[in-house]
């Protein structure tokens, strides 16, 4: 069965929510995705129908968006849509939600610094005889690190 991959460029709705599972970090927030449209003879920009979005970010990804996402910000979310119905309260329910693959500032509304998130690995912190007992060092004199 395929799956519906999507991306959408909008903004963070709710503040991000962080939980730790039995299966793993997950993040979760809305997103609010409102349409533009031009008026030629007003000469104006108008907003159209918003739609909001669940977001839903796993492992290493909500950890990351846990510390990067605020409310308010733009950002671009690509992943797998998932529409789902339900029965609450005998009232009918309809949701859409995103499970993300990748999450990101929308740099053509501002600016952003990335910051790389590094695995703790014995091997860049311990002397090793294959780099004859020298830890591995970027140019800058940062110890290198594998991600």
């Amino acid at each position: 069965m395929s799956e519906t991959m999507v991306t959408v460029v909008g903004n963070v709705a709710t503040t991000p929510v962080y939980r730790e599972l039995p299966t793993g970090p997950v993040a979760r927030f809305r997103l609010a995705v409102t349409t533009r449209k031009y008026d030629r003879v007003q000469d104006t920009w108008s907003d159209g129908h918003t739609n909001f979005f669940t977001v839903w970010a796993w492992r290493a990804l909500g950890t990351n968006v846990q510390g990067s996402v605020s409310v308010g910000e733009p950002v671009i979310v690509q992943g797998r849509l998932k529409v789902r119905d339900e029965e609450r309260g005998g009232q009918h329910w309809t949701s859409a939600d995103i499970e993300a693959l990748a999450i990101g500032h929308d740099l053509s509304r501002g600016t952003a610094a990335f910051r790389r998130v590094f695995k703790a690995n014995p091997a860049l912190t311990e002397p090793t005889a294959e780099r004859g007992g020298q830890r591995a060092e970027e140019p800058d004199g940062e110890p290198a690190s594998v991600g």
